[in-house]
């Protein structure tokens, strides 16, 4: 049994019917080993049955969770068990370990959470908010690009799946390697990868499966990029055919502009390697939307509908930047359409790449455009991985094991899943640093984050980019810094629990955009009225 020779505060929450408590401030030292039965409460709006609030040590290796006993009195036994260097877990929980230290991320590790089947959530790197919530323990020292140093801890702690959340691990090959080592791990190979990490290798594979996209053509030298870009005429969306971390895509509303973003490309090599090579195809006008589907190589099972915001401002204007806001479901992708995706999209796509000789296995992310003039998708891009911030609000509505759910499409079982999704709405605003996506000062205290949680009821709060002080205060350490999520029974209740905890955050150095669902809110009220 681990011991801690210092005190440590936490706050346990607890759910009790409709309402959950939180038992305040336990002094905990020496031996961990505590029940809850009695105690003084502080009314709560539940996000999951058990959590615990504040800095979580890695020394603590399992968690069990909060339930009523036979009186209805709620009742836990808790139980942190080894040292970080031990493996003695809970046969029958599974250890997870989630790959990076983002908003995506920290909600995969909540949903994992909430996993009856899951036991001890580990997340490398992670990041401060995620520790301090509970809802992983971070392992910041661990190389995520270094395949042997991840293998030697999953076999250390014993890990039983490993979910890969961005891109970088994927398309270096941490699922090759991983798999390799007898290690289940839910993710593409590098090679299925390629669908993220190059767009002509998508384009290509578009070209040959006859899948729905906009008309395109690839350059590797300016002069000849700029010669079609006047032929075709603006506006023109120009690429970069490599990993540009969301900021490679220029939707040029003039030649000047899109020549500009060619030299910018090609010339003085912004987005370095990944920008050498372009992609300069046709301005589809319509609506996008976010459409995500597990594989297992064989088999698609869609998930709920999401949109994103990609623009930094409000109307949707500015440059495109990670995401700043989504909501599920989104309106305009019907059930028709959904269906048609499904069919025209997705289906041929995970055929192809078996026919090619490399099954994908993972999340794709399917960016779509709704096309003004016929109302049918087309695929923009995809990604293959959770987007983010969409998988904050999907991971708010799963209900469903993840775990269990994720470990299916690892051994090819997705057929026999069927997933479950709460009713009503989620949303989420990104909170990002002054002069996000361009350059941004670091190191800006964020206050007032618990009593945000506590503004709305089912809201929760994902940290994206923050780290500690030395006074303990979290302070922003990257673009996107916070994502706000929101729980309501429509798209408007979710909106303004979101918008309500927003306000309460105390951080001059941040912004957000204050019209995230604008989209969707007009269909909502034709469906009403």
């Amino acid at each position: 049994m681990a011991c801690i020779s210092s005190n440590v505060s936490y706050s346990f929450k607890l759910l009790d019917g409709e309402a959950s408590k939180i038992f305040l401030k336990n002094q905990i030292k020496g031996s961990l080993n505590n029940k809850i039965s009695s105690g003084k409460y502080h009314a709560w709006n539940a996000l999951s049955p058990f959590r615990i609030r504040g800095p979580l040590s890695s020394s603590f290796n399992s968690i069990s969770r909060a339930s009523k006993n036979s009186n209805g009195n709620l009742e836990q036994s808790l139980a942190f068990t080894g040292e970080s260097g031990d493996t003695n877990y809970s046969e029958e929980k599974l250890v997870v370990l989630v790959i990076g230290g983002g908003g995506r991320e920290h909600a995969l590790c909540y949903s994992l959470q909430q996993s009856p089947s899951c036991g001890t959530v580990f997340c490398a790197p992670g990041n401060a908010g995620i520790a301090g919530s509970g809802d992983a323990i971070c392992i910041s020292e661990l190389d995520i690009l270094d395949s042997i140093a991840v293998i030697s801890f999953c076999q250390a702690k014993g890990v039983g799946l490993v979910v890969v959340g961005p891109e970088a691990p994927l398309v270096v090959g941490l699922v090759d390697d991983l798999t390799k080592a007898g290690i289940p791990t839910f993710g593409p190979s590098a090679a299925a990868a390629a669908l993220e990490g190059s767009k002509d290798f998508t384009k290509k594979l578009c070209d040959k499966y006859g899948i729905p996209t906009a008309k395109y053509k690839t350059f590797i030298d300016p002069l000849e990029a700029k010669e079609y870009v006047k032929e075709q005429g603006a506006p023109i969306v120009v690429k970069a055919d490599g990993l540009a971390a969301g900021k490679g895509v220029v939707v040029a509303m003039s030649i000047e502009e899109a020549c500009s973003a060619i030299d910018s490309m090609l010339v003085t090599s912004a987005f370095g390697s990944a920008g050498s090579r372009v992609i300069v195809e046709e301005y589809l006008e319509g609506e996008e939307a976010s459409f995500f589907a597990l594989v297992d190589g064989e088999t698609a099972l869609p998930l709920e509908s999401a949109q994103d915001h990609k623009r930094v401002g409000d109307g949707d204007t500015g440059p495109n930047t990670g995401g700043m806001g989504a909501y599920s479901p989104a309106p305009v992708l019907t059930s028709e359409l959904q269906s048609i995706v499904m069919e025209t999209i997705i289906h041929p796509t995970v055929k192809g790449m078996a026919a090619e000789g490399c099954k994908f296995v993972g999340v794709l992310y399917a960016g779509l455009m709704i096309e003004k003039k016929s109302g049918l998708p087309k695929l923009i891009e995809y990604n293959v991985r959770f987007g983010d911030p969409e998988c904050q609000v999907l991971m708010m509505r799963l209900e469903s094991d993840l775990a269990q759910v994720l470990l299916a499409a690892c051994r090819g079982e997705l057929g026999k899943v069927t997933l479950a999704w709460s009713a009503g709405s989620a949303m989420v605003i990104v909170m990002a640093s002054n002069g996000y996506p361009g350059s941004y000062e670091k190191g800006t205290i964020v206050k007032n984050l618990e009593e945000a949680e506590l503004a709305a009821p089912m809201v929760k709060i994902f940290h994206a980019g923050t780290a500690l002080d030395s006074e303990g205060n979290f302070i922003a350490s990257g673009g996107r810094v916070l994502g706000v999520t929101a729980k309501g029974k429509d798209l408007t209740e979710a909106r303004d629990r979101a918008y309500k905890a927003v306000e309460v955050i105390d951080w001059p150095e941040g912004f957000f955009r204050r019209d995230i669902g604008w989209r969707a809110l007009p269909h909502m009220y034709t469906a009403a009225s």
